[in-house]
């Protein structure tokens, strides 16, 4: 199971990260949430637990716990810029369906 990051997401988070001194890294998760089902979370990450699952991508740690991985294997985490609007983007092949506000997926 793997998790990726593009290099934009990786130069984002590490430009968060330089000021978040005491965090280990960036979590990625799902939840149940939405008229899908399911939701992203992703937050700054104050330790890796025994659950975790942890991807090093060029100096970045994203760390995924056991019970979301099955949800998120093969994601790519990417960060796009379009005129004033930025983010992160979840690309994830596991998606089948997304609700129409686009804020929750089914798989």
């Amino acid at each position: 199971m793997a998790v990726t990051m593009t290099e934009s997401a990786v130069e984002r988070v590490r430009s968060f990260l330089v000021d978040q001194k005491e965090k280990v890294g960036v979590r990625v998760g799902v939840k149940p949430a939405g008229c899908s089902g399911l939701s992203y979370i992703m937050d700054f990450a104050d330790s890796v637990g025994a659950e975790d699952e942890v991807f090093e991508i060029y100096g970045v740690k994203v760390i995924v716990d056991k019970e979301s991985l099955p949800f998120l294997d093969g994601l790519e985490l990417d960060f796009t810029k379009e005129g004033v609007n930025e983010g992160f983007k979840f690309n994830n092949p596991n998606v089948k369906s997304t609700c129409g506000c686009g804020t929750s997926f089914s798989v």
